[in-house]
């Protein structure tokens, strides 16, 4: 695991709270996760701080919208989706962190932030893990009021049986279904809006009811992702791998890990269509790929720190942890293939 972050990091990050979770057109800044996996990764403060000043100028972060309603604990969840109320919904969950403490807090209000799981293509999770792991009281309300204010849900859980352990056997399933290769999101390059367009679909299935719930269910969804990440090395495929390790962070504060793992696969299940559907290649493929010679870790987190790609820094962070949890080498190979150091 990678050691906290340093006063530099801290002070920059706190800085970021100054802009809005998004920039247009609706795309998630990411810049304070960026800072601590940078940080963790072994990057100097001055290049905390170029990648600060870069990340802001080039994406033009705004300030946070806000309509100066006070949302209040009764009817709370009244202003779901609703970007324009980011700002009131920080200013409510600081003052519930500041009344109940983070831990509290997170049991209180992630029941009914779970099904919107899908909030900013998953990014508003990813910030309130980064919380957590930074045990950040003040991201943690920042990140509770982005996961409100972008509230995505899919289809609901409880309409339908279970089918499978096997979170890949609901990606093999969505293949046969013809309806969901025709969908035209406005935006075709922001991950919730395919989401939310294959979601809206009448033959997109209730996915997060078909995964079963059983024992070791993060643990199949995590090796599930790792291999469709291995096989696609996709932006999408991408989010299901980092997604996992968020999932971990968090776990300490959920209050039904299993519903919530079901609801992060149905969102995965929905951004699938995006890049085709293919499929899945066999286990003794995926030993072939981990078995790959690739550079060891500080070349790939060296490079990794280099580069101003977010999703670069965010794979690498992710993987080089998700590797330290579970002692899988192809995180390593994933790794060096995104920053290009192996083909």
């Amino acid at each position: 695991m990678s050691k906290p972050r340093s006063e530099t990091c801290r002070r920059l990050v706190a800085e970021t709270r100054a802009f809005s979770a998004e920039f247009a057109p609706f795309m998630a800044n990411h810049l304070p996760m960026m800072l601590v996996a940078l940080d963790r990764m072994g990057a100097t403060p001055q290049r905390l701080q170029d990648y600060f000043e870069w990340y802001r100028d080039t994406n033009r972060l705004g300030p946070v919208p806000e309509t100066a309603e006070t949302i209040h604990e009764a009817g709370w969840a009244k202003r779901f989706g609703e970007r324009e109320h980011e700002g009131d919904y920080r200013r409510f969950f600081a003052l519930e962190v500041g009344r109940l403490g983070a831990a509290e807090a997170q049991a209180r209000y992630l029941p009914q932030l779970i099904p919107g799981i899908a909030a900013s293509a998953l990014h508003a999770m990813m910030r309130l893990a980064y919380a957590d792991m930074e045990e950040d009281e003040q991201e943690v309300a920042t990140a509770l009021g982005y996961w409100a204010t972008t509230f995505l849900p899919l289809r609901f859980a409880g309409k339908s049986e279970p089918i499978t352990d096997d979170p890949a056997v609901i990606l093999d399933r969505l293949r046969d279904i013809e309806d969901l290769r025709h969908v035209t999101p406005p935006e075709p390059d922001l991950l919730w809006r395919w989401m939310r367009e294959v979601a809206r679909k009448s033959a997109f299935p209730p996915a997060v009811d078909w995964l079963r719930d059983r024992p070791g269910l993060l643990g199949r969804v995590t090796a599930a992702s790792l291999a469709f990440y291995a096989a696609t090395m996709t932006f999408e495929a991408l989010h299901a791998l980092t997604g996992c390790h968020w999932l971990k962070l968090l776990r300490p504060h959920l209050p039904d890990e299993g519903l919530t793992v079901r609801y992060f696969w149905q969102a995965i299940c929905a951004v699938y269509p995006k890049i085709g559907m293919p499929e899945l290649p066999p286990p003794e493929a995926i030993d072939e790929m981990r078995r790959l010679p690739c550079p060891d870790w500080p070349e790939i987190t060296a490079a990794a720190c280099a580069s101003n790609d977010e999703h670069d820094i965010s794979l690498v962070f992710s993987a080089r942890e998700e590797e330290g949890f579970l002692q899988d080498r192809l995180y390593r190979v994933v790794a060096a293939r995104r920053v290009a150091l192996i083909a």
